[in-house]
């Protein structure tokens, strides 16, 4: 009889356990991510993720100064109508706060959230529409003196914010002093162990590094639950997160606080960056299974943007439903080889490539007929990005097709990408300027969107033009980034994650990593920030704002300051300094060819189903050693970066040197040969 009443109370005491890792997720959300870090190390330091699902501020400030009073817990009294205290959580945060209070007598606590240090106060930042206006404020209420307790209600979820302003408001003489403040998180909703990276960075720049994490950061904050979108039609006062968005139980969205819905052109970063930092593609495939499910079943086009906003209309905007939902598809299938997803959606992909390139006309370019193009409202014409973009989409897609089981539209798309590749260097290269035309009229502005794209998608045909447009591009900077000539005073880290690739793509090292420093560096360092993500975009003058396209300019506080779009970084510095990337599906082909730039160091890896992958090197006197570790069944190209220009330097692998006579071969400034899997060490000199 003891030994049952033993094994009951042990299957009770198990059954708990299970309950409280069960709580360690969203609500009633299963576990289902990672339980650790897939490469531990000391670059866990840089880790923006809380510890633990709930989390409390770190200190109190004072309103009028924004200047820290003291930590939290600490001294937090109200008294009297209007008293307020800001409590600053150090990091960008999201979900529900519960309070714990102590009051003399009848009232109700104000509760005002904030991204940003410029909109403390009573007034909640603007997540509800675009020319709203602040979202003000939620009440808890109380009639009578005691201790009382606060929880938010689900719909008033908060996406994201850093500060929380609690003020009074009574008709008495009634003080409250504020015993605990608790947050649960909200977002990265099957995670038990928020700081669970599959992937990681390190550097021998600690600026470099944080940015990396900065992104990855943001990204995590873009993973909800799918039943907390923000509420469409949109309130006329307040907010409400409990919009569906999809499948799942955790989908990508492209901000925090706003707009929480999918647009995939956001994903056309976002994914990339993902992949090599958290590594959470399930929130990926749910996003892109939207767009498919939504798509209109009579033309073959997604969606602009999925449910509840259900965004319909435009060929080209940045987040189109066709060109960039058909890359992020590509780029899922690569990370993952989902060939089951592909399979299920094929005959949708095929009747989207079918809709958009029946927009070609006869010039060979893509004739754009939809509006709302990135930072263009009225478009038309045969737009220099749109095609750009859908000349990646053939490129990829030639390569699904391969993986689909239809090598046949693998020459087909091949050969329309070709075509398309020569009418926009004929119709949209501006030769005078050295750069493309923003389409192909005799307009003047050449776009940073689509001359970045143009190298980064290799739609440029001469090693000349390229070199060309990278320095054209300099002429956009100022000590805080790239403005966008398409969108005139606007910094735009979306548009500006396309341009460091570009750079990175012809080898522009130092210019890459320059705009990196001046643009997110900048942010990331600004005490009015979140100092933990990565903002949507901001103003020339250096002020959190955005000037449309159609001349207004948004409520400066709707800008989001945890957006994935502008992640690009995190994957920039991993594919291109580190140089480690995957080409082949699911990992079975990779490529490590690193850029030193001013650097003396960088580490890092990423998971993929196949297992880990790792590289470092590190700069040492008359040379370099380079290390990988991979999948034993894996194949990889290794690209060494020659010491001097054109001359064969001395190479030894595990010790044995190559002698060079082998397969290997100068290519630019490097050599390039072919190596299997596993774990090996360079030494070059």
């Amino acid at each position: 009889m003891a030994f049952v009443t033993l094994i009951t109370r042990l299957a009770t005491l198990a059954c708990l356990l299970y309950i409280s890792q069960a709580q360690n997720c969203w609500k009633d959300t299963a576990c289902s991510g990672p339980d650790d870090t897939a490469f531990p190390g000391p670059w866990e330091s840089n880790i923006y993720a809380p510890s633990s699902r709930s989390v409390s501020p770190k200190s109190i400030l004072s309103l009028q100064t924004g200047e820290v009073i003291s930590s939290f817990p600490g001294d937090a009294k109200l008294s009297g109508n209007g008293s307020q205290l800001v409590f600053d959580f150090g990091i960008e945060v999201g979900g529900l706060v519960h309070l714990k209070y102590l009051s003399t007598g009848p009232g109700a606590l104000g509760l005002a959230f904030t991204e940003a240090k410029n909109w403390i106060g009573e007034w909640s930042d603007s997540s509800n529409g675009k020319l709203k206006g602040p979202d003000g404020a939620i009440y808890a209420s109380f009639n009578k003196s005691g201790s009382g307790t606060y929880t938010m209600p689900d719909l008033s979820l908060r996406g994201g914010f850093r500060y929380l302003t609690l003020f009074l408001v009574t008709n008495s003489t009634t003080s409250v002093e504020i015993k605990d403040i608790q947050l649960e998180i909200g977002f990265e909703p099957t995670w038990s162990n928020l700081r669970a990276y599959q992937g990681y960075f390190h550097s021998s720049d600690e600026l470099l590094n944080k940015i990396w994490y900065s992104g990855a950061y943001t990204l995590q904050t873009n993973n909800v639950p799918p039943n907390t979108g923000r509420q469409v039609p949109f309130l006329t006062t307040g907010w409400a997160n409990n919009g569906t968005l999809g499948p799942g139980d955790t989908i990508i969205v492209d901000g925090a606080k706003r707009d929480r819905a999918v647009w995939p052109g956001d994903m056309g970063v976002a994914v990339p960056s993902t992949f090599v930092s958290v590594g959470d593609l399930t929130a990926v495939k749910n996003a892109l299974q939207v767009m498919y499910n939504y798509q209109n079943s009579t033309t073959g086009a997604f969606p602009e943007a999925g449910p509840p906003l259900l965004q319909l209309g435009s060929d080209s905007y940045h987040s189109v439903s066709i060109v960039w939902s058909m890359i992020g598809s590509y780029n899922y299938v690569l990370y993952t080889n989902d060939t089951v997803f592909l399979a299920q959606n094929w005959a949708k992909y095929l009747k989207a490539m079918d809709f958009i390139y029946g927009k070609v006309g006869d010039s060979g370019l893509l004739n754009v007929t939809g509006l709302r193009d990135w930072a263009r409202w009225q478009t038309g014409f045969n737009g220099s990005e749109p095609n750009m973009i859908l000349y990646r989409t053939l490129i990829t897609g030639a390569e699904l097709a391969i993986w689909a089981g239809q090598p046949s539209l693998n020459a087909t798309w091949n050969e329309r990408a070709a075509s398309l590749r020569t009418a926009i260097n004929k119709y949209c290269w501006d030769s005078g300027y050295g750069a493309f035309k923003d389409n192909a009229t005799a307009t003047t502005l050449h776009p940073q969107d689509a001359n970045s794209m143009a190298i980064f998608f290799d739609v440029v045909d001469s090693t000349t033009k390229a070199g060309s447009i990278s320095s054209n591009l300099l002429k956009n900077w100022t000590p805080i980034g790239a403005v966008a000539p398409e969108l005139p005073e606007n910094i735009s880290p979306f548009i500006s994650s396309f341009e460091i690739q570009a750079h990175f793509s012809i080898g522009e090292t130092a210019r890459a990593l320059e705009l990196i420093r001046r643009c997110w560096g900048w942010y990331l360092n600004n005490p009015n920030g979140t100092e933990s993500t990565v903002i949507e975009g901001y103003l020339q003058n250096g002020t959190f704002g955005y000037r449309s396209s159609r001349g207004y300019a948004y409520d400066a506080s709707y800008i989001s300051h945890s957006h994935g779009w502008s992640s690009g970084p995190t994957s920039g510095l991993t594919t291109y300094v580190l140089g480690l990337s995957v080409t082949g599906i699911g990992g079975k082909e990779w490529k490590l060819a690193p850029q030193f730039g001013d650097l003396t160091s960088a580490e890092g890896g990423f998971m993929t189903i196949l297992g880990r992958y790792q590289a470092s090197w590190q700069l040492k006197a008359g040379g370099y050693t380079l290390s990988y570790n991979v999948p034993e069944e894996t194949t990889g190209q290794i690209v060494l970066p020659c010491l001097a220009r054109g001359n064969w330097p001395r190479i030894e692998i595990d010790g044995h040197p190559i002698p060079r006579d082998t397969s290997a071969q100068i290519v630019g400034d490097g050599v390039v040969f072919s190596v299997a899997g596993g774990e090996h060490s360079i030494e070059v000199k």
